[in-house]
Order: C-alpha cells, then sequence, then structure tokens
C-alpha cells in the first residue's frame, strides 16, 4: 500500500477519535452535574448536615450502565434548574464499602436523599426523569 494512503486513513482515525472523545455529548452534559458532585468524605457530609443542606448521595460504580442512565437524568435536572441547592456526594461502591454499608445501599445505583441528618428520600436504580426529577424538586429549594 502507498504510505501517502496509509497516512491519510491513520490522521482519519485519529480526527474520529478525538471527535468521539473532545466532542462527546455525554461530556458536555456533565458539566451540569459536575458543578454540584463531588466525590464522598465522611467530613463534607457531616459538615453538610450541620449546615442542614441537601445532600444527594449517589452510589455509583463507574461500570455501571444504570448508574450512568441516572447520571443523564441528575445532569438533565441541574441543566434545568442551574439554582439547585443540591450537594451530590458520589460514594464509590466499589472502594468506599463501609459507606455503602452505612446507607443501606443494595446495589450501586442507590440514591439517597438527605435534608441535613434526616433522610427524605431512597430509590434503588431509577433511571426514569419523570420520577426522579419529582423526588428532587419536592425538597430542593432552588428549583425554578
Amino acid at each position: 500500500m502507498n504510505i501517502k494512503i496509509l497516512t491519510t486513513a491513520g490522521v482519519a482515525v485519529l480526527a474520529i477519535l478525538a471527535a468521539v472523545f473532545f466532542f462527546n455529548p455525554a461530556t458536555a452534559a456533565a458539566e451540569h452535574l459536575a458543578k454540584h458532585k463531588q466525590p464522598f468524605t465522611e467530613e463534607v457530609f457531616r459538615q453538610a448536615q450541620a449546615d442542614n443542606k441537601l445532600v444527594l448521595i449517589d452510589v455509583f460504580a463507574p461500570w455501571c450502565p444504570t448508574c450512568r442512565k441516572q447520571h443523564k437524568v441528575l445532569n438533565d435536572y441541574f441543566a434545568a434548574n442551574p439554582n439547585s441547592e443540591i450537594l451530590v456526594l458520589e460514594v464509590d461502591f466499589d472502594n468506599q464499602k463501609d459507606w455503602v454499608t452505612y446507607f443501606k445501599a443494595p446495589r450501586q445505583s442507590t440514591l439517597v436523599l438527605y435534608r441535613g441528618e434526616q433522610q427524605v428520600w431512597f430509590n434503588v436504580a431509577e433511571t426514569r426523569q419523570k420520577p426522579l426529577f419529582a423526588a428532587l424538586s419536592d425538597h430542593d429549594k432552588g428549583v425554578n
């Protein structure tokens, strides 16, 4: 084969891969959730409780397709409600087993909502927009 053809084909493949990586709609949508989310630590959780904040515990695993669907819906929620007061704390299902147990998460894709020290909502594997939006907005003073 001609070296020019191989070079052109290689550049084209790299361009396609770069476009998929850098211009991925899922990555763009993640920016809304990213503004509200941080990794779970006991210190941040306890301080949020003491401040009577609204905290969504997201028991997440990167390999979990249900978790990814939930994140898309959460992204949409925060895009529609940029003034949301919800702090999302992501509990790593694989590496924070003590906290998975503490939150009584039967599996990854468990969502638990707290207002201060009171648990106000608990759900496992819900990915539909309407019920998730309703549950969050019922407690979120920052909704539009």
